[in-house]
């Protein structure tokens, strides 16, 4: 069942088939664009994003098994259905149809209740392949995260997670173990290098002790102390002489 109305492409020359196939669409609950030929089609496609295109053989400018043969070529339209509905109902026209990618074949003078059903399988096909790319999508986005979890990049292995943990189902639980994981990482590698960070200032203190030491143990030093003290010490006798004067 669909959670929102679909949204789904006429492509049709002749303005009364176009009407007609709108309509039994719009009664179904879905919403409707068109397309006068093939080329409108492609461009419509290539301008918005639908859920299923309803698709006439016989057009101009581009007919239907072109259009077909572009959606092949494309990658964003690769995997959106398609029924082919045209007077042409010789078999061949139908095989040919169906090679070139159409999920489903109805002639012009279709019956809605057939419609329907013909529309909600493909709905509902859609809806089942759409999971397994976005599926397939975070199997991926969660790999590269392993990946440079592995390699030590854990800002990057987080980022990498995104929408995946958000998942209700086992790869949700195990991108949120990655994320742990990360952090996890993460407060360690800011504990080791703050404990580096300290090290280094203990060692930079004592270089400087080490360094007094050797400058205050020569004689030199030494003996510029000892002078220091008797002039201090003269001073002192100065100072109290001229007190009691």
């Amino acid at each position: 069942m669909q959670d929102r109305p679909a949204r789904i492409l006429v492509a049709d020359d002749h303005g009364t088939s176009r009407m007609k196939m709108s309509m039994a669409v719009k009664a179904l609950g879905h919403e409707v664009e068109t397309a006068n030929d093939g080329v409108q089609a492609l461009e419509a496609m290539t301008r918005t994003s639908f859920d299923l295109l309803l698709l006439d053989i016989e057009m101009p400018e581009l007919d239907g098994y072109g259009v077909l043969r572009e959606m092949r070529q494309t990658a964003q339209l690769t995997h959106l259905p398609v029924i082919v509905i045209s007077a042409v109902d010789a078999l061949d026209s139908i095989c040919a149809a169906i090679e070139l990618g159409a999920e489903d074949y109805l002639p012009k003078t279709f019956n809605p209740t057939l419609l329907r059903s013909r529309i909600a399988a493909c709905l509902e096909k859609k809806k089942w392949r759409d999971q397994e790319i976005a599926y397939l999508l975070d199997v991926s986005k969660l790999t590269l995260a392993a990946a440079s979890l592995d390699e030590g990049k854990t800002k990057l292995a987080a980022s990498q997670l995104g929408e995946v943990e958000a998942r209700d189902d086992e790869l949700g639980n195990l991108a949120r173990v990655f994320r742990k994981m990360a952090e996890d990482f993460l407060s360690r590698e800011r504990a080791l290098k703050e404990t580096v960070q300290n090290l280094q200032i203990r060692i930079d203190e004592s270089r400087q002790a080490e360094k007094v030491t050797q400058i205050t143990g020569t004689a030199y030093f030494k003996d510029l102390r000892t002078r220091a003290n008797d002039l201090r010490t003269e001073m002192t006798a100065a100072s109290k002489t001229r007190d009691g004067g």
